[in-house]
C-alpha cells in the first residue's frame, strides 16, 4: 500500500471538499462545522489563506469569473473574490432557518449543473435527498438518503456515482448530460466484498475512469476500476479522510482532506496529523474539474 504525507499541518474538525482551481492553480478546502474556507497556491504559498463564514459550508465548486460557489448551511451561495457570500443561487429546502438538514457532498456535471446531496441532521434517518442546481432552479433526484457522499461522474459523462454513506456502497445512475435524467442505481461498489474497513465518502473520477473514495473510520483512500473492482489503497496515519481530489499542473498530486472529529483524547495523540490537508504523487491524472454555469454574470 502507498502513503499519503502531510502538506499543510491543520487541526481541522471536519475538513472536507478539496477542489482545485486549474484556472488560478489553487487549492480550495473547508472546515465544515466552523464555517471555514481554505485558498492555497502550492507553487506559491507555504500556508493557505484561511477565510471565515457566516454559518457551516458543506462543498465547493468552481464557477465563473474565477469564482467559488459554496453549499452552505442555508442555502447555495455564490462567493465573491474575497471567498464571502455574494448572493444566494437556492436555498435549502430541508432548513428551516433553525434546524433541519445541511448540504453535504457535491460536485459539478459535464454540462455545468450542481449536484449536491444533504444529510440527515442526525446522521441516522432517512430525510436527506440529492439535488441538482441548473442556474438558479434547484430539483430533488433522489430521496431517502440518510448522508449524501461519493458524487462523482465518469470521464464520458454517462454514469453518475453517489452513496449513502452507512449502507457501506456505492451505486453508478446511467446519466444524460443533456437532460440531467439518471436512471434506476445499480449497485456498483460493495466494501463488504473486499472487507474494507469504514464508510465511503468523498469521492473523484482519474482520467482512466478510475474511482477513488475516502473510507472515513477506514484509514485509507481506496481506487476501484471503472468496473467497481478493487484496485490498490493508499494509507494515512489517522482514521478519518473525507474526500479526494487531484491537482498540480499535471493533476498528477492527489490531495485529501482529514478530520479531527469523533477522535478521544487519548486518539488525539496516536493520531496527531488528523486533520491535516495529505497529498502524494499518482502516475495518472484526474480531471479539471468543471465550472458551473449561473444564470447571473
Amino acid at each position: 500500500m502507498a502513503h499519503l504525507d502531510v502538506v499543510v499541518k491543520l487541526e481541522m474538525d471536519l475538513g472536507e471538499s478539496p477542489l482545485w482551481d486549474y484556472r488560478q492553480q489553487c487549492l480550495y478546502w473547508i472546515d465544515i462545522h466552523v464555517g471555514r474556507i481554505y485558498a492555497w497556491k502550492p507553487s506559491v504559498d507555504k500556508q493557505p489563506v484561511s477565510i471565515q463564514l457566516n454559518e457551516p459550508v458543506g462543498c465547493l465548486a468552481l464557477s465563473e469569473q474565477h469564482h467559488v460557489i459554496a453549499a452552505m448551511k442555508s442555502g447555495i451561495c455564490q462567493l465573491d473574490a474575497e471567498l464571502q457570500p455574494a448572493f444566494v443561487l437556492a436555498k435549502n429546502p430541508e432548513w428551516d432557518g433553525e434546524k433541519g438538514n445541511r448540504f453535504n457532498d457535491g460536485c459539478v456535471d459535464p454540462l455545468k449543473r450542481l449536484w449536491v446531496g444533504t444529510l440527515d441532521s442526525e446522521e441516522k434517518h432517512s430525510t436527506a435527498a440529492l439535488y441538482c442546481l441548473s442556474g438558479t432552479e434547484l430539483e430533488k433526484k433522489k430521496s431517502g438518503i440518510t448522508i449524501s457522499n461519493g458524487l462523482a461522474f465518469s470521464p464520458a459523462g454517462d454514469w453518475l456515482y453517489h452513496t449513502d454513506s452507512p449502507k457501506r456502497q456505492v451505486v453508478r445512475h446511467r446519466f444524460n448530460p443533456q437532460t440531467g435524467e439518471i436512471g434506476e442505481a445499480e449497485l456498483w461498489i460493495n466494501l463488504d466484498t473486499y472487507n474494507l474497513p469504514g464508510v465511503v465518502d468523498g469521492a473523484a473520477v482519474d482520467s482512466l475512469g478510475r474511482y477513488w473514495c475516502a473510507l472515513y473510520g477506514g484509514g485509507q483512500v481506496v481506487c476501484f476500476s471503472p468496473e467497481g473492482e478493487y484496485l490498490h489503497s493508499y494509507l494515512l496515519p489517522c482514521p478519518h479522510p473525507t474526500m479526494v481530489t487531484f491537482g498540480g499542473d499535471d493533476l498528477k498530486t492527489m490531495f485529501v482532506t482529514t478530520a479531527r472529529q469523533h477522535l478521544t483524547s487519548e486518539e488525539y495523540s496516536l493520531y496527531p496529523d488528523a486533520g491535516s490537508l495529505f497529498a502524494c504523487q499518482v502516475d495518472v491524472p484526474g480531471l479539471a474539474q468543471p465550472i458551473f454555469k449561473g444564470s447571473i454574470s
